[in-house]
């Protein structure tokens, strides 16, 4: 008779805390449903200074206000607030620099997405404008299809290219392609 008291004792006691266990484990059908969708890792990074190099030689030192990478099956970083690049020659001093309002950096590839008023300009005032251009990290070249302007030197003399270009890091060797109609180009006298 003790026994089966103490077992009725205990079962109505298991019975009483699975009901509170019930109870305490209900969620919300939203948190369920979420438990099963693939959620992606980003990592936020602040005032952002990186070098790059190769060969031990330091090639281009990036500063961005912020930084955010995605860890996805191909990799990528964002600069969606900024982002600034200075080029180095082999001696290490500034070749050019170039600016942006948002760059998208493709790890996979070593190429650079860069968009919204890019500018580059390298030391003897040479400058690009675009609206959308590519910088392949491994050739130190920059290449576009879209609209570009290109100021040769310190004058005002502009060459404007409609469908695109490819340039090396430090403006010095560029070729246009497609120069359409409505393009020109204003040659310095060369009287003097």
């Amino acid at each position: 008779m003790i026994n089966s008291t103490i077992n009725i004792k205990a079962f109505t006691t298991a019975l009483i805390m699975g009901c509170f266990f019930m109870i305490g484990c209900e969620n919300k059908i939203e948190v369920v449903q979420n438990l099963g969708k693939k959620s992606i890792g980003i990592e936020e990074g602040k005032n952002i200074e990186s070098y790059l190099s190769q060969s031990g030689k330091v090639k281009a030192k990036l500063t961005a206000p912020l930084m955010l990478r995605y860890l996805l099956d191909t990799p990528k970083v964002e600069f969606p607030a900024n982002m600034h690049v200075d080029f180095y020659d082999d001696t290490a001093a500034i070749e050019s620099k170039m600016d942006c309002k948002y760059g998208k950096y493709f790890e996979n590839d070593n190429k650079v997405y860069l968009r919204d008023s890019v500018v580059v300009f390298n030391r003897t005032g040479d400058t690009l404008w675009t609206d959308e251009l590519y910088w392949d990290q491994i050739r130190g070249e920059f290449y576009t299809d879209k609209f570009v302007r290109v100021k040769k030197g310190f004058n005002a003399n502009y060459i404007l290219g409609y469908h695109g270009l490819r340039a090396d890091q430090g403006l010095n060797n560029i070729t246009f392609f497609n120069i359409g109609e409505g393009s020109y180009m204003l040659v310095p006298d060369s009287t003097y």
